[in-house]
């Protein structure tokens, strides 16, 4: 059985932000976001209930890492800081289209969780910046094992997305938090 991060330095950012904080939460693919972000919202340390932003409803398909982060980054992120409204479209994996918009509330916390996450100047207007790694292989297999065999054929293309950003953007050292997921 995996062993999950410990949460505790996590949950004391969240509670020394302000009420509407924003988190972000980025690592490789398979290294335990969406488990990151399930735990925080079933441990939420205020009563302020947080809204979450999975960046795999946002990419335009296999090739949108980069697309996807920016929407986020300038469609949410920017416009939250900006006093403007904030939403985001989710991709129509079916489709293969753009869906509907959603609106993020401005008076209730955000939690973003996904490959690109900290692209850019993200991290300046969030309140608490997480970086999730684990090792290679292991996340792999989490990867592919979770969907089923629909990423099985779009693992190298992704992958190979994932480290130019690495390279580029250089995320972790943009974290606040790190964590290593086993």
């Amino acid at each position: 059985m995996p062993t999950e991060p410990d949460l505790t330095a996590v949950l004391a950012a969240i509670a020394d932000a302000p009420r509407a904080a924003v988190v972000l939460i980025d690592g490789p693919s398979g290294s335990g976001k969406s488990t990151l972000a399930d735990r925080l919202l079933a441990d939420w340390p205020t009563d302020a209930a947080p809204q979450l932003l999975r960046l795999d409803d946002v990419y335009p398909g296999w090739g949108g890492l980069a697309a996807g982060a920016e929407q986020v980054r300038t469609g949410l992120l920017h416009a939250r800081s900006a006093g403007r409204p904030a939403r985001w479209r989710r991709w129509d994996w079916l489709g293969l289209a753009p869906a509907e918009w959603h609106e993020v509330a401005p008076d209730r916390p955000v939690i973003v969780e996904g490959c690109g996450a900290l692209a850019g100047d993200a991290a300046a207007h969030a309140d608490v910046t997480v970086w999730v790694s684990a090792d290679d292989t292991v996340r792999k297999r989490r990867a592919l094992e979770r969907d089923a065999g629909g990423f099985d054929a779009h693992w190298d293309e992704w992958q190979a997305q994932w480290e130019l950003y690495e390279v580029v953007e250089r995320p972790r050292d943009r974290a606040q938090i790190v964590l290593e997921a086993a």
